[in-house]
């Protein structure tokens, strides 16, 4: 489901806090899959997103100029937008509004 959301999805971020500092190259967002999590998964996930996740792995990627990407959502936090670009980990991340 493409999104009218156009965001800045940061390249191999190492957690959320840099994905919130730097300006990252904007993108509109197709989501294929919506993960749902709990609040203390969701802090797991923002503070490692190197670490392998096997629910990612062979998702992701660009069609027609969007980044195809999993939404995680978790009670009272953002939106996180993950372009695993095919691999196991967060490789491009963006935060929803």
């Amino acid at each position: 489901m493409e999104t009218s959301q156009t965001l800045n999805f940061v390249r191999k971020p190492t957690s959320l806090d840099v994905v919130r500092a730097e300006q990252g190259e904007r993108m509109r967002v197709l989501v294929i899959e919506t993960r749902a999590v709990s609040a203390n998964e969701y802090e797991e996930i923002a503070s490692n997103l190197f670490a392998s996740r096997p629910w990612l792995a062979g998702k992701g990627g660009i069609e027609y100029g969007a980044a195809r990407c999993v939404a995680v959502q978790a009670p009272e936090r953002p939106t996180m937008y993950i372009n695993p670009e095919g691999s196991d980990y967060a490789r491009y991340v963006a935060i929803g509004a």
